[in-house]
């Protein structure tokens, strides 16, 4: 279940040490437990917002500030952002600082969802590729500790509690209202894959830790007779195309480096009596944002800047979509 409290931010080495002993600590993954008001409210059905890259686009710092604003204004119990700056945009720390500071002034609790503009095109001085320093860097400036941002904290556990995978701090879940919600680093730019032979070490590893990060998933929410489970992306893996789909058109390689992963979630899918709602960033057809279904896996393109998801435990539609003015049962 959800925490939610104030707190005062830790220094980055003091958290870093809390971090390495929470996970000598726990063993196995951490359910946080809600105030009994906070639950009894998630019972009856509440509320989450997601915040779907706005500046992708190459809009400016405006758009994202509008987003938070917005997002906000319901009084949701968290908000999800997924990618904080433009692939155009610098790399530099000087702005992953100044989006950090931007992002955690939301008065909600503030998840960050990395997406593949933040990291993976980013180059050196020598004009090199520096994605993986940047996204390492990513990782020591927004996933420090087991909390959110923003003015009211979430706690959330990390991959990056079980030693074997400690470098994987900005794959999280939390639980609210028996729904399990986690991030999962998959961009957009096919998953990261690269054609060049010997550039796929990144591509490979993250691979085997997003495969032991679902099955971690689905076997908690299982263990725990969650509802549903929410997984937010830059990436759209495509599990709700019909078989048969041709999905080589979008790539520019024959290799699709989502393949590995949509084969995964609906086969873990298939075993797991609840629904399963992918959330990417991706923009998809215009119109209002509509959740696409295929058996109990469900599939959300953000076609807004932010949408907001209502959660109705016990109810037909356990998720229910909100697009501007518009709702929709889903």
């Amino acid at each position: 279940m959800m925490r939610v409290a104030r707190h005062r931010r830790l220094p980055l080495a003091a958290a870093k040490v809390l971090a390495a002993a929470m996970a000598l600590t726990h063993a196995a993954p951490a359910v946080y437990a809600a105030p009994a008001s906070g639950a009894a409210q998630a019972a009856r059905g509440f509320q989450f917002a997601v915040i779907g890259h706005p500046l992708q686009r190459d809009r400016d710092e405006a758009a994202l500030k509008r987003a938070i604003a917005e997002a906000s204004q319901s009084d949701p119990a968290f908000v999800v952002a997924i990618g904080i700056k433009a692939a155009s945009e610098p790399c530099g720390d000087k702005l992953y600082a100044q989006r950090h500071a931007l992002l955690n002034e939301s008065p909600q609790p503030m998840i960050v969802s990395l997406a593949g503009s933040d990291w993976t095109a980013c180059l050196n001085s020598a004009g090199r590729s520096n994605a993986i320093e940047r996204l390492n860097r990513l990782r020591e400036l927004f996933y420090v500790d087991g909390e959110s941002l923003g003015a009211r904290h979430v706690s959330v556990t990390r991959m990056s509690s079980t030693a074997k995978f400690r470098s994987y701090a900005e794959n999280a879940h939390w639980e609210y209202g028996k729904v399990l919600f986690a991030t999962i680093n998959l961009p957009a730019n096919n998953n990261h894959y690269r054609a060049e032979a010997g550039r796929n070490s990144e591509y490979e590893d993250r691979l085997v830790a997003n495969r032991a990060w679902l099955h971690r998933l689905f076997t908690l929410a299982t263990r725990q007779k969650i509802h549903g489970i929410v997984l937010f992306s830059d990436g759209d893996p495509r599990v709700t195309e019909e078989e048969g789909f041709s999905l080589l058109s979008s790539f520019q390689t024959k290799q699709d480096g989502f393949a590995e992963v949509r084969k995964q979630i609906r086969a873990l899918a298939e075993k797991y009596k609840g629904k399963v709602l992918l959330i990417d960033a991706q923009r998809g057809a215009a119109g209002e944002p509509a959740i696409q279904w295929r058996d109990n896996v469900g599939h959300l393109h953000m076609a807004a800047d932010w949408a907001e998801v209502r959660v109705t435990p016990g109810a037909a539609a356990l998720f229910t979509i909100k697009g501007g003015s518009a709702e929709a049962p889903q």
